[in-house]
């Protein structure tokens, strides 16, 4: 395979656990990968924050990435989560991972320790500098408690070639602007946030690494398609008929909203790990009603 882009649809991938033994469960696992490849996604992401990998042991994160990889088989890239607050252990994660099958990694700003620009800085220098395949920043304040701001993430886009792109989930169309006003060449911004996406692309941007693709990778794959080609009067309706989801499956968290709507289509058990809980009946209902409706588009 050449050497990914990383442009158009990235699906965060949800992991399928079992009912009963609350284990991983491959067989689902393996079935949502084969349909959002079959659907039209560009990439797949392995073990971000949608994963839930946060709640998975190393053991079962190592056998989930060595089962995406070999599910997906060379048929699209892989770009694997890997970050944390703590720059060290980061770093010594990467000396021992198996990149074999892996294109990039998605590295989220550090959580709950909050640095400030500088340390933002040295922090992804250090990622960077220790990574043997192109870094994804991914700057998300909601979840982590800092932002990246835009010339932060421009230093690091000028001065090390290995960060190749940001997935930007600050929800500020300002910052987005100013990043994608003054990128070097080649330096992908992605959005991370599916309301925004359309938005996004419409200013410049190269695509998303998106949670409602888990359920809806056709829809959104071909709206991100026609925005990239300039075709913006198409994508628009078809980014109208997903944002009611798109809205409702982050009304109690993430992946609470997705793994209820993934187990409405009936493609996994809605099974999440503590702290994280289920979605509640109202909840459910609506994305129930919410999802009949956009069939009830097409």
């Amino acid at each position: 395979m050449k050497q990914p882009t990383f442009s158009g649809t990235g699906v965060a991938l949800v992991t399928p656990f079992r009912k009963q033994q609350d284990t991983v469960d491959f067989t689902k696992l393996e079935s949502l990968i084969e349909n959002v490849i079959a659907q039209g996604v560009d990439y797949i992401v392995a073990l971000g924050t949608t994963s839930e990998a946060a709640t998975m042991t190393e053991s079962e994160r190592s056998a989930v990435q060595s089962f995406i990889v070999e599910t997906v088989a060379g048929r699209k890239p892989v770009m694997l989560g890997l970050g944390g607050n703590n720059t060290l252990n980061i770093t010594d994660t990467l000396a021992r991972t198996n990149f074999d099958g892996i294109s990039a990694i998605l590295s989220v700003t550090p959580y709950y320790n909050k640095p400030n620009q500088r340390g933002l800085l040295q922090h992804y220098r250090s990622v960077a500098e220790a990574s043997p395949v192109p870094v994804i920043i991914y700057n998300v304040p909601g979840r982590t408690g800092v932002n990246l701001t835009a010339e932060t993430t421009l230093t690091l886009a000028n001065e090390c070639p290995n960060i190749i792109g940001i997935k930007e989930a600050s929800g500020n169309l300002q910052q987005v602007m100013d990043i994608l006003r003054h990128r070097p060449d080649g330096f992908r911004v992605i959005s991370g946030d599916d309301a925004l996406t359309y938005p996004m692309l419409a200013l410049g941007a190269d695509g998303v690494i998106s949670v409602i693709a888990n359920a809806l990778p056709d829809t959104m794959s071909q709206m991100v398609r026609l925005a990239l080609k300039g075709d913006l009067k198409k994508a628009l309706p078809l980014h109208f008929r997903m944002l009611p989801l798109m809205n409702a499956i982050f009304d109690e968290g993430n992946p609470t909203g997705i793994k209820a709507l993934l187990e409405t289509q009936g493609m996994i058990h809605n099974v999440l790990r503590l702290p994280l809980v289920k979605a509640t009946k109202p909840l459910a209902n609506k994305l129930t009603t919410l999802y009949n409706d956009y069939r009830n588009q097409a």
